[in-house]
């Protein structure tokens, strides 16, 4: 069984699509269409030389969004099979779950766009810059880390597991103050070591409880379908079937962590035995083999490598 992975933010690099925006109709209608549903020439961004522009949080949601469409678009179009003909359930890590809504068919294209650009923008406008700060830690496990939480959270400063990614590696968000104190606990636990991310939003934490109002009342304002093939959310690394359900899981997601580590080994535990990272970057299919030695794993975003995966359908 195969399984299809959307990426995250973290993942985006300048140019990423383009050769398949060049080469493809199916990647460049998706590039336009996500263009049209912002009023925004959000593709001149992605394909130009503006680090920092592509790395402010309302472009690069949205951006990481339309590559990995394209790149499923170009996909479907070249196989000329089905997203429901390729592979057997879909998920994605955070903004990487409206990429795989989109993808089984519950929302389209131009929703997704615009529901992401909103989401960004609420989670950038939640705390003031400097307030909060995200951390990996490796080499704790998820109790380890939440223990560490615990210890370095007080009555006013907090943090929290935001990302449960792989064995060893989790990252947490909160206060900065907390985040501070947490990487000094981490070590005194028996951290290899621990990293202070070069974020401004702290996601995935309570700091977030702004954003997730504002999402869930634009969620409210669409309409969301029963995915066509299953889904597997974030918030509950179980399958999610039920179009009001998802639109629950999707705001809630903004103030609980990521549970990739846990949607893998549920996903393994139904079968797959190979996953496919679609879109920007290798940081899902490389989680993947460390989370589990019973499936392999493949990024596909490049002509060169949606070629090779066209030959395994």
């Amino acid at each position: 069984m195969r399984a299809f992975l959307f990426p995250g933010q973290g993942s985006q690099k300048l140019k990423m699509g383009f050769d398949l925006y060049q080469n493809y109709t199916e990647a460049k209608e998706v590039f336009e269409e996500v263009d049209n549903a912002l009023s925004q020439k959000l593709s001149s961004i992605i394909f130009g030389d503006d680090a920092e522009a592509l790395n402010k949080t309302e472009n690069t949601q949205p951006a990481l969004f339309a590559v990995s469409l394209a790149t499923l678009r170009v996909i479907e179009g070249q196989s000329g099979k089905k997203l429901s003909e390729i592979c057997d359930m879909v998920a994605g890590h955070s903004l990487g779950e409206y990429s795989a809504l989109v993808a089984c068919d519950a929302m389209p294209v131009a929703t997704g766009a615009r529901i992401l650009k909103i989401r960004a923008k609420a989670m950038a406008e939640a705390v003031p810059v400097g307030t909060g700060a995200m951390m990996a830690i490796i080499g704790l496990d998820t109790e380890k880390v939440r223990e560490v939480c615990e210890k370095a959270s007080d009555e006013t400063t907090k943090c929290s597991v935001a990302n449960d990614n792989c064995p060893g590696q989790i990252v947490i968000s909160g206060h900065k103050e907390a985040i501070e104190r947490a990487q000094g606990i981490a070590k005194e636990m028996g951290a290899r070591k621990s990293v202070i991310l070069p974020v401004s939003v702290p996601a995935h934490c309570p700091l977030m409880q702004p954003a997730k109002e504002t999402l869930e009342n634009a969620l409210a304002e669409i309409t969301l379908q029963n995915p066509s093939i299953p889904f597997v959310s974030n918030r509950t690394a179980e399958f999610a079937v039920d179009a009001k359900e998802i639109k629950e899981h999707l705001a809630m997601q903004m103030v609980n962590g990521v549970r990739f580590r846990e949607s893998v080994d549920f996903m393994v535990s139904k079968g797959v035995n190979e996953f496919v990272e679609v879109g920007s970057g290798n940081v899902l299919s490389g989680l993947v083999k460390r989370t589990t030695d019973k499936a392999t794993a493949v990024c596909v975003g490049s002509i060169e490598t949606v070629s090779e995966f066209l030959k395994t359908l």
